[in-house]
Parts: C-alpha cells; sequence; structure tokens
C-alpha cells in the first residue's frame, strides 16, 4: 500500500501568502485624485515634476533658500497656492531678514544662528501653520500641540490673514526658535 501523503504544516511567514492585488476597487482612480496616496506628479513651470503626497502638500527636495520655498508654494494646489503666496509675503513683509529652507516637504522660516519660529503644511482642507515657540505668544495661537512650545493655526479657504498673524509672526521672530 502506497503511503499517504502527509499534510503540509500551515506557514504563518508572510512569503508563503498570497499577495493582494495593489489595486483594490476602493482605491481605484485615487492616484488621480489632488493630495491621494500614490500622488501624482504636476508639471511645474520650469519643466520639473512636482508629486502632490496626501493632503495635497507638495514634495520640494530638502534645501535651504527662498528658491524651494518658492517651488513648494508654486506647486501648493488651488487656492492653497494664493494662501502660499500671501503667507510668505506677510512673513518677508515682518521679518526682512528671514531665512528660508524646506524641510519635511514643508517652508521653514526662521533668523540665522537663533532657529526656526515658524512654519507650514498643506493639508486636504486647510494650510496648518506651526509656531515653534506658540505658547509665549499672546494671544496663544489655537491649535495645541502635543509638544509643550508648540501651537498650530489651522487657516482654511475663505479665511484672512489679518493683523493677529502679522503681531504672531513678530512676535515668534524675535523668540529663540526652534533647532532641530
Amino acid at each position: 500500500m502506497p503511503d499517504k501523503a502527509k499534510p503540509k504544516a500551515k506557514s504563518t511567514s508572510r512569503a508563503s501568502k498570497p499577495r493582494k492585488s495593489a489595486k483594490s476597487p476602493s482605491k481605484a482612480g485615487a492616484k488621480d485624485r489632488p493630495g491621494a496616496r500614490g500622488a501624482r506628479p504636476i508639471k511645474m513651470r520650469t519643466g520639473e515634476k512636482v508629486v502632490l503626497l496626501s493632503g495635497g502638500n507638495p514634495q520640494i527636495a530638502k534645501a535651504d533658500g527662498d528658491a524651494p520655498v518658492q517651488a513648494y508654494i508654486a506647486a501648493m494646489p488651488g487656492w492653497k497656492r494664493d494662501l502660499g503666496k500671501r503667507l510668505d509675503a506677510l512673513i518677508v513683509r515682518n521679518v526682512p531678514n528671514v531665512r528660508k529652507a524646506v524641510k519635511w516637504n514643508s517652508p521653514f522660516y526662521g533668523i540665522e544662528d537663533q532657529g526656526w519660529f515658524l512654519s507650514f503644511h498643506v493639508f486636504t482642507h486647510y494650510v496648518k501653520v506651526t509656531f515653534f515657540r506658540g505658547t509665549a505668544l499672546r494671544p496663544i495661537p489655537p491649535g495645541a500641540s502635543k509638544h509643550k512650545d508648540v501651537r498650530y493655526l489651522d487657516i482654511r479657504e475663505g479665511d484672512e490673514l489679518d493683523e493677529q498673524m502679522a503681531n504672531w509672526v513678530t512676535q515668534a521672530a524675535a523668540l529663540p526658535g526652534w533647532i532641530p
């Protein structure tokens, strides 16, 4: 009588499991939405392509200076681009010796040898402005953080940049900044 084949033991390794298709019906067309995971590249005026990450946040290479910040702003989608231009102009107007850079896919503003005082980041429905020493500002910006000194301000479509924003920028630039 021939020996019966023994059933194979179930393997729990990931390598033995069949892979699921990368495209599921719920994600179909996701790459076509601005800011969706698996983001789509957008073409800049200079011919270079910039990828929009989750929420429409532009992926710009880490670099110091005004040029990468302007590239970030130019790649911001829709109404957020105009807001980015207004934020940048407000910061430069109130802090003439401002230092700029793009780090972690966000524009950073600081003072040489003092650190960074402000950054902003694009999300799907708003732009989040980060004040690294926000608890020292008066009045304190409304958005709390898990970091004790940091405060946020979420700016949504249609929100105006008022004198309070200019006041916070001036105050923040006068404080010792964040040094990563």
